[in-house]
């Protein structure tokens, strides 16, 4: 599973330099692809994330903004947002890995990449919504 970790911290960093810059998202990928020692398989796995993220990051910032008492979403620090989206698009659209296992790899990633207190932050968000999700039946946790 560090494999994973690797790739998701490669989505992370893609996510950032692609809102820093709203440039081409397949380019800045590739661009900092060349830089990376993952393989063909992670590669992969870090393009489907990320491409969902993408196409359901609007979504996914209404839920995270219906979660956040007294907080904006533009006064959530972009980071903890793009973690955040990350950990979702696996909840929602990736059946094949436990919820859990997003949750806690969204909160250590949080500890690297974020503040000391986003991992507790990125923690209550994805855990609220898990919590709805798994009572409202739309995803399971395998």
């Amino acid at each position: 599973m560090q494999e994973r970790r690797r790739a998701r911290e490669f989505v992370v960093q893609v996510s950032y330099a692609h809102e820093i810059q709203d440039g081409n998202l397949d380019q800045t990928f590739d661009l900092l692809a060349v830089n990376t020692e993952l393989s063909d398989d992670l590669l992969k796995f870090a393009r489907e994330l990320l491409n969902g993220i993408m196409a359901h990051r609007k979504e996914f910032d209404e839920l995270i903004a219906s979660k956040s008492r007294n907080w904006d979403i533009a006064r959530i620090a972009l980071i903890d947002r793009l973690i955040l989206r990350m950990a979702l698009t696996e909840f929602f659209y990736f059946n094949d890995i436990p919820p859990k296992v997003s949750m806690s790899e969204a909160i250590e990633i949080a500890k690297v990449f974020s503040t000391d207190e986003s991992s507790s932050f990125v923690n209550g968000i994805l855990d609220a919504i898990l919590n709805d999700a798994l009572s409202a039946g739309k995803i399971s946790m395998i």
